[in-house]
């Protein structure tokens, strides 16, 4: 379990949604909060190396900007999880990576540049791990907004 103090939770809660797009934006967020540039950066490592905090970045419409994107399921042995994992993560296309429980367990969305570039990934670890990746391109996409309440 990870310790949040209450400025955590107002960092998290905050930069949720309102992260602001500013040429600084950790000392505009310390402002909003009344802390220092440098105590949101140190707390966001500190958050980020225990976990709390995946990554922080923009959310892009791959397919609004050039590029495609696709959902990818994997049937991984259980002993062989993280490795599988580890090797997925290689891919800076990937922004999700998450484990299910059912006959596909490893589940993560790629981004890429277009349809090739996403079939060259999945060749790529098809290769390198021997599983069969399945590609699951969007047919009608549902947008939700997710905000996780902190308390």
């Amino acid at each position: 379990m990870i310790y949040l103090d209450d400025m955590d939770k107002n960092i998290l809660n905050t930069i949720q949604h309102d992260f602001p797009l500013d040429i600084h934006p950790f000392q505009k967020l310390g402002e909003e909060l009344g802390i220092s540039e440098e105590e949101i950066i140190r707390r966001l490592e500190r958050l980020q190396n225990e976990g709390a905090v995946r990554k922080i970045g923009p959310v892009i419409n791959r397919n609004r900007v050039g590029g495609s994107s696709t959902l990818v399921a994997v049937n991984v042995p259980e002993d062989m999880i993280d490795e599988i994992a580890d090797c997925i993560d290689e891919y800076p296309e990937v922004s999700h990576n998450y484990l299910r429980p059912d006959k596909y367990n490893v589940w993560f969305t790629l981004s890429a540049s277009g349809e090739e570039r996403i079939n060259e990934i999945l060749k790529e670890l098809n290769r390198k791990t021997g599983l069969e990746f399945i590609n699951l391109p969007t047919v009608r996409l549902f947008k939700i907004g997710v905000r996780f309440n902190i308390k």
